[in-house]
């Protein structure tokens, strides 16, 4: 069991090859929740995907949310069918001119979510995190996962107190302020994400969910852990989510 590999966001509904990527998944039973960024696209996936390895996740991302507000009472609608919620968040860094809507949107998912239970949320907080851990809180009934957080130290340490889990991606496990971040996260709160098709490997292709153990290689490496060992503390993680 503890060989087991998954992965917390992927927007497999944006890839080229998308029956490719889907039965290389199967092959490989790779777990993968495949994030959405609109309601309507999650009923797109939703209504094409019968995998026992791909869960479609409901999501509306905050880069999204004023332009289409009109989906708003869709994702009210389908949220009570959904166990998997992504990708949502805030981003006050390329979206700050709709702070407010975002905020208020947000405040009103984590609302249902915590009214519903049980619901695993992948959130975008890009120059928004103390907002999101703010907006949570602490009794938050579900679980959260931060997508490729870059928030600081003191925020990271108030959302792990609350619960939260961090998902990592190739490029953070590359990149100084990413192990930063890494070295500061406890082992038991360590989850793997590929967000694809949005990060490149080393040879400029990109990183697809397939490629997932090469983060797990990364990570053992730089955290000193067995590969073997590492998969174990991972797929422990990925299970206590569920």
């Amino acid at each position: 069991m503890s060989n087991f590999l998954y992965d917390t966001h992927s927007h497999i509904d944006l890839m080229n090859d998308f029956n490719e990527t889907v039965k290389k998944i199967e092959e490989k039973k790779i777990y993968t929740i495949a994030v959405t960024n609109l309601p309507p696209l999650y009923k797109k996936l939703n209504s094409k995907l019968n995998s026992k390895y791909i869960k479609p996740a409901l999501g509306f991302h905050p880069e999204l949310i004023d332009q289409y507000q009109k989906y708003i009472p869709e994702m009210w609608e389908l949220l009570p069918y959904s166990k998997y919620i992504g990708e949502v968040g805030l981003d006050f860094k390329v979206s700050s001119k709709s702070k407010i809507i975002q905020i208020k949107f947000f405040e009103e998912l984590i609302k249902r979510c915590n009214a519903l239970g049980g619901k695993i949320l992948t959130i975008h907080s890009r120059s928004s995190a103390d907002e999101i851990i703010s907006i949570i809180g602490n009794k938050f009934n579900g679980q959260y996962i931060m997508h490729w957080y870059s928030g600081n130290l003191t925020t990271l340490n108030k959302a792990i107190l609350n619960g939260a889990y961090f998902s990592i991606n190739y490029a953070m496990v590359n990149s100084e302020i990413g192990k930063k971040i890494i070295d500061n996260i406890p082992n038991n709160k360590l989850l793997l994400e590929s967000d694809a098709p949005f990060i490149l490997l080393d040879n400029n292709t990109f990183f697809n969910t397939t490629d997932i153990e090469k983060i797990v290689i990364k990570l053992s490496k730089h955290k000193k852990i067995e590969i073997e060992e590492m998969k174990t503390i991972l797929w422990s993680n990925f299970k206590s989510i569920l």
